[in-house]
């Protein structure tokens, strides 16, 4: 009686296998013909074709390993500077030390993570292969080697609006003062193009490449924080300056809160949604970044946080911000939101950006009174 029954079954399944062998010829069959067709070949042929293959091989074993391992990725990195220890806010005399000022936190961990996305690491958005992508597909359209290259952009979107704020408010005495040379050069570097080579077709010609400009930020940021260290310079710790700051940083949080909401909403493909993990992974950056500038911008702010007793709701935000960071899957699902089986990690992450955001604004609202 359950003849049939296991018979259907075993149709079903010889199906399934027949499927599979064929999916699996159809990947490997042009591997086949090119070996077919190279073994017909003469030794002038064949070694080209071999020293071609070779260099291919190791360009992109080097892009693998680039955009795979990633050096000084630590959320808790800015815990080694030891920011609480300060007592003294950024661009005030030092005490200990007369004759000194001191420096910014915000600049050190600006500079620093700059620093570790193009010197410590690959700026992978600039990298010839990545520009080329995967046979003619844009690297971002892929599931494969792009996450890297999300969260550096994700963390460069921070530093660019640090920039603009160094420049125009923190490093200077109000409106009427003249912007700091230093930080002026430095928010024009850190705004280039984040995708340009050595070489481009728009205008055609030779060109300088995206890191140099960034390196160039970095050793800007750097002099300017050492004049500050021998009071040439000025940081205008303020509170309304403080105000402008997490504004800003709360309209940029609620920008991609808004990318991964109608990501989310437009595209439930789950674990096959290829735009999902560039989404993530830039939020990731952008949230990455912020958590350590805020430990910085509570150092370099002591004074203001200190008077308006705004450490308990400056520790709330940092706990969100730890939470969000923790949030590290190794792949990225777009799910329904009421799905079961395939999570919704932009969702999730998006849950957090709007935690932290309004924190941000709640403290920007105690400021204001």
């Amino acid at each position: 009686m359950l003849d049939p029954i296991i018979a259907f079954f075993q149709r079903v399944f010889a199906a399934i296998g027949r499927g599979v062998g064929m999916v699996v010829a159809a990947i490997f069959w042009p591997f086949l013909a090119a070996h077919s067709w190279y073994q017909r070949r003469n030794w002038l042929i064949k070694i080209p074709v071999l020293l071609f293959v070779l260099v291919l091989l190791a360009f992109y074993g080097q892009f693998i390993w680039r955009t795979q391992v990633w050096y000084g990725f630590d959320p808790e990195f800015a815990q080694a500077y030891k920011f609480s220890a300060r007592q003294v806010a950024a661009g005030q005399e030092n005490a200990a030390k007369p004759g000194t000022c001191q420096n910014s936190a915000i600049v050190t961990v600006v500079a620093d993570l700059t620093d570790t996305n193009v010197n410590q690491n690959i700026w992978i958005s600039s990298s010839l292969i990545y520009k080329l992508g995967l046979f003619g597909v844009d690297w971002d359209h892929t599931p494969f080697f792009d996450n890297k290259a999300s969260f550096q952009r994700g963390a460069n979107q921070v530093a660019r609006r640090l920039a603009i704020e160094l420049a125009d408010n923190l490093g200077r005495v109000r409106g009427t003062s003249s912007i700091n040379n230093d930080l002026q050069d430095a928010r024009g570097n850190i705004q280039f193009d984040e995708g340009t080579w050595y070489f481009g077709t728009d205008p055609l010609g030779f060109k300088t490449p995206t890191p140099n400009y960034y390196r160039s930020a970095v050793e800007s940021w750097r002099k300017f924080n050492s004049s500050l260290e021998t009071c040439a310079a000025v940081f205008d710790a303020r509170a309304d300056n403080l105000v402008q700051l997490l504004d800003r940083m709360a309209s940029d949080l609620g920008n991609t809160s808004d990318i991964l909401r109608r990501r989310s909403e437009e595209y439930n493909a789950g674990w096959f949604d290829t735009r999902a993990d560039d989404r993530f992974w830039f939020a990731y950056g952008q949230l990455y970044a912020q958590y350590a500038l805020l430990q910085a911008t509570r150092a370099d702010f002591v004074d203001v946080i200190r008077e308006r007793n705004l450490t308990a709701i400056w520790t709330q935000m940092e706990q969100q911000l730890q939470g969000a960071l923790r949030i590290q899957p190794a792949i990225i699902s777009n799910g329904s939101e009421d799905g079961w089986i395939m999570p919704t990690h932009l969702a999730t992450m998006g849950f957090y950006i709007l935690r932290v955001r309004s924190n941000m604004v709640e403290l920007r609202s105690v400021l204001d009174r």
